[in-house]
């Protein structure tokens, strides 16, 4: 192992990491880096053994991979372990089992809940209709219009945008939507990403599954107090932005040889903000105020008491921007870890 190596897995030690992996996985599944959102989310877990978002983070990414087999026994432990919402994993553990064609799984899956009687109302006719579909499958009766119609069980549904604020049941929407067509939802989409109100989290997903699929009208788009109109089509990756680019390379300058494990968990939050912030450009304070600012939040996170003046010093900046900088980053911060 080099010595670079050995740095980077000292990175654990950053407070809060279960978390901060995570949302790290959630932004690479949406991105469709299946493998990386597996390795974020199996490192979260060690953190977290018994965190249900993390578990449906790993079995999204082994599922949107096509690794159906170990979504199902993660679906299945969560069960046996009372991990997580029970209706809401049994929902997703029956989802797999169609892709599998398990239908006798699904019908005994199925049975025992109406035996349980562990159903809500609401989603009786849901289970009802799957529960027939299923049998005909099992008994050999039904046919690719069957199939379609259990497939579709999860697509005939209004989207209710604003009741999704835990960033788990926003990628389990987002996974579902990049398999359709999204022009049916648009527009409850466009009225959404234009409020002031929902998370910045699901609003970059939703623009980038338009996106990938190509939609080529203006549509508004509020994050932060700050609004603008672009044209999905014609927006460039999240990677491609320039973005916090030139505030990376001032920090790497400064820090990856005196500190490199400071450097990467700087470079991680950095880019994390990022994913919030698209498709819109830090405030253009300069690169090296947002490297002081980064610099001085990275360090408190550690336990530091070092002043914004001292980090303003070494990067040779205005205290004030820095402070400006600094605020805004703390904003992010609450919006991206609601509750920590």
């Amino acid at each position: 192992m080099t010595k670079r190596d050995s740095h980077k897995d000292n990175i654990i030690l950053f407070p809060g990491l279960d978390r901060r992996l995570m949302e790290k996985g959630l932004e690479h599944l949406q991105q469709k880096k299946y493998r990386d959102a597996t390795h974020f989310f199996e490192q979260a877990l060690k953190l977290d053994p018994v965190n249900g978002d993390i578990y449906i983070g790993l079995v999204l990414a082994n599922f949107e991979s096509g690794h159906l087999k170990e979504a199902k026994e993660l679906a299945a432990e969560m069960l046996r372990k009372g991990i997580g919402d029970y209706i809401e994993i049994i929902d997703l553990y029956i989802m797999i089992l169609v892709q599998l064609n398990e239908y006798d799984e699904i019908v005994s899956t199925i049975e025992a809940l109406l035996e349980e009687r562990e159903i809500p109302k609401e989603k009786l006719e849901h289970f009802s209709r799957m529960l027939h579909f299923s049998r005909r499958m099992a008994q050999g009766k039904g046919n690719e219009a069957t199939q379609e119609s259990l497939e579709s069980e999860y697509e005939d549904e209004r989207l209710s945008l604003f009741t999704y604020q835990d960033p788990k049941d926003q990628v389990l929407l987002a996974a579902r939507l990049s398999k359709e067509n999204i022009r049916p939802y648009l527009e409850e989409i466009k009225s959404y990403l234009a409020s002031d109100e929902g998370h910045p989290f699901q609003k970059t997903m939703l623009l980038n599954i338009l996106r990938e699929q190509e939609y080529d009208r203006e549509i508004d788009i509020t994050k932060f107090a700050r609004r603008k109109t672009v044209i999905p089509s014609n927006l460039p990756e999240l990677q491609d932005m320039e973005g916090m680019q030139p505030t990376v390379a001032i920090l790497r300058d400064e820090l990856e040889n005196r500190d490199p494990v400071l450097f990467e968990n700087i470079k991680s939050l950095i880019e994390r903000h990022n994913f919030l912030l698209y498709p819109f450009e830090p405030e253009p304070l300069g690169p090296a105020v947002w490297a002081a600012a980064y610099y001085h939040t990275a360090r408190e996170y550690y336990g530091s008491e070092e002043s914004v003046e001292e980090a303003a010093g070494i990067y040779g900046v205005s205290a004030s921007d820095a402070e400006q900088a600094v605020l805004f980053i703390k904003s992010i911060e609450e919006i991206s870890y609601p509750g920590i």
